[in-house]
């Protein structure tokens, strides 16, 4: 017999619940005292502007960067050696490359763009001078590259932000920014006669107008919620002040018994996972005969300053379990976490299973990590000193900003997300044309100050979970005790959740596990559709108490498969499954959970 004890009373208030908050007492910030003196007010709110003025990057922890590297380069004249014929090789190739330079032949040039660096795709690139220009940048940067590579003694931190921090600086000046450098801009204002510069202008303005006043944009034609994007046909059947929660309406005349919950990143609207129809993953799994129930949630403001880890757990994850549990009574659930609702899954799973709450049928996650120490680019931004500061500005706002986490998101591919943007749009006068995914993707959310603290800390900084040192109501979680089969996918470019870090789910759990690697990024790899052009996965099992492998070796080792891991994933799920049956009804009345209005809900509004 099912053991619940985690479940609380079946009947719940329908409407929201208020969050009581005292004021004006801030959000108990972790690693400082609690009877801190009242002067250290004044330190934190000096702190907080000018986090506010540096978008939240501490200044602190950028001279440590540089002084560290500076200081290790300085007592080591043999890599300043080494440094000084590599410039000089790179200008020889330079030199060599301007000799052979002719027009209409021009020879293979000696550096080129990364991988994900598109600035440079117009074919007259190729062409002088612009392939000089061109090539004097990219022989600048690979020099930069090399310079920031490890000293012996340099933290490896502090080693990969100096390059970072270098990257930033370089892509100001490249060459594709300026119109009298780019010939891509040279020839539409000849073209055009300048009107493309006319019409940047007025882009820069807008965007300006916008920034300064941080007006929500309402979504384009073509692009309205509930009716273009999240509009798979559904109900809120709960709701408090975290979250609402959605059924969806079943597509099929059979059903799987067992529901599947889905639990999105605080961090991002839900819809990223329903957005237009033929690219939703919760409409994919309605049609393929599964009842599926989403969490959306709120959008937190200043007033909702106190919400922690815990709240979002108890009473976002564990209360959409319970009323699943009152809806469907009798059945167990497939659970599947994405990004950072992944790791929060992951929290309720191990708490569950040291509780003895057996409810979970299956548990996915989706480019979601339960261990920090390669938590890619996004570590870059994490120290102490960082995070306190992070720290100050919320106590000042209640919450870190949309603008804020955007900046950090975008810094990290800056040359497409920033400058190849920028270009386009104020030097070449094109406007941004519409997606489901850039709609989603502008429709950014706010982090609850404490939750936000406790997840930076007790996560990435400190890496509780992984090490057995994450606590639940005061008691220690392990995340080998969950029993429950796994599937887990990582995306093969990924740089928020890096698949090797993804992995790792396997060396720090026992069960049943099936791994995904899917190509693409963080969202592209999950959004990836049945019929979506050029896509292909890995797929690899472990059977529980089997050894483990390690990532290099389990690539090497995995053949790719073409198409879509959806079905892949839906065979799995029907495979865990015991048997079809009717739909059940939409929410459960009798049980207190009444529906309360259309999907996508109200909280995907918040703005």
């Amino acid at each position: 017999m099912r053991k619940t004890t985690h479940s609380t009373a079946l009947k719940k208030p329908a409407g929201p619940v208020p969050m009581p908050v005292s004021h004006p007492q801030r959000f108990p910030v972790a690693g400082t005292q609690a009877d801190e003196h009242p002067y250290a007010g004044i330190d934190r709110a000096i702190r907080g502007a000018v986090a506010q003025a540096t978008g939240g990057v501490s200044p602190f922890a950028l001279v440590e960067t540089w002084t560290d590297w500076a200081l290790h380069l300085a007592r080591a004249p043999g890599r300043q050696l080494e440094l000084a014929e590599h410039a000089r090789d790179n200008v020889l190739k330079l030199m060599d490359f301007t000799a052979r330079s002719v027009p209409g032949s021009p020879p293979k040039p000696p550096f080129e763009p990364k991988f994900y660096d598109h600035r440079f795709t117009d074919p007259d690139w190729q062409n002088m001078p612009f392939s000089l220009w061109q090539q004097s940048f990219l022989a600048t940067q690979d020099w930069w590259d090399h310079a920031t590579e490890e000293v012996r003694g340099l933290r490896k931190q502090d080693c990969d932000r100096t390059r970072f921090l270098v990257r930033q600086l370089l892509d100001t000046v490249s060459p594709s920014n300026f119109p009298g450098l780019n010939p891509e801009i040279l020839r539409e204002t000849a073209k055009t006669g300048g009107r493309n510069l006319a019409e940047g202008a007025v882009h820069a303005a807008d965007d300006m107008l916008h920034t300064l006043s941080q007006a929500h944009r309402p979504p384009p034609e073509g692009y309205q919620l509930g009716k273009d994007l999240a509009c798979t046909t559904g109900e809120v059947v709960y709701r408090n002040d975290i979250f609402e929660l959605l059924q969806y309406a079943p597509q099929t005349g059979k059903v799987r018994a067992e529901p599947v919950l889905i639990v999105p990143a605080w961090i991002m609207k839900y819809y990223i996972l329903d957005l237009s129809p033929h690219n939703s993953l919760i409409n994919y799994l309605v049609g393929q005969g599964f009842t599926v129930f989403a969490i959306s949630w709120c959008n937190p403001t200043a007033d909702q300053r106190n919400l922690s880890l815990e709240d979002y757990r108890k009473r976002g994850v564990m209360a959409a379990l319970d009323a699943i549990s009152a809806i469907v009574p009798g059945e167990k659930i497939h659970a599947n976490g994405y990004c950072l609702g992944g790791t929060m899954l992951a929290i309720a799973a191990a708490t569950m299973a040291r509780d003895g709450d057996d409810r979970l049928a299956s548990i996915t996650l989706m480019a979601a990590q339960v261990d920090f120490t390669e938590a890619g680019e996004l570590l870059l931004f994490l120290d102490e000193s960082q995070v306190a500061f992070l720290e100050d500005m919320m106590w000042a706002q209640g919450y870190l900003d949309r603008p804020q986490m955007a900046r950090a998101f975008a810094s990290i591919r800056a040359e497409d997300l920033i400058y190849t943007r920028a270009v386009q749009r104020y030097f070449l006068g094109k406007d941004d044309l519409p997606s489901d995914i850039t709609v989603w993707n502008a429709d950014t959310t706010r982090m609850p100050a404490r939750m936000h603290s406790e997840y930076l800390r007790s996560l990435f900084l400190e890496n509780r979970l992984s090490a057995g040192r994450f606590a639940v109501e005061g008691r220690v979680i392990a995340l080998k005790d969950i029993a429950a089969p796994m599937f887990v996918i990582g995306t093969e470019t990924d740089h928020i959740a890096p698949w090797k870090s993804v992995y790792k789910t396997r060396l720090f759990t026992d069960a049943d596990l099936t791994f995904v690697l899917t190509k693409s990024g963080h969202n592209g790899g999950i959004l990836s559709e049945p019929g979506h052009p050029r896509r292909h996965y890995r797929v690899g099992h472990r059977p529980a108490g089997a050894l483990y492998v390690d990532p290099d070796s389990w690539f090497g080792d995995t053949e790719p498969t073409l198409g879509s891991w959806w079905p892949e994933w839906t065979g799995w799920l029907a495979a865990k499954s015991t048997r079809m049956t009717s739909p059940p009804d939409i929410g459960a009345p009798d049980n207190g959970y009444p529906p309360l209005g259309p999907a996508p809900g109200t909280y995907i509004h918040q703005s």
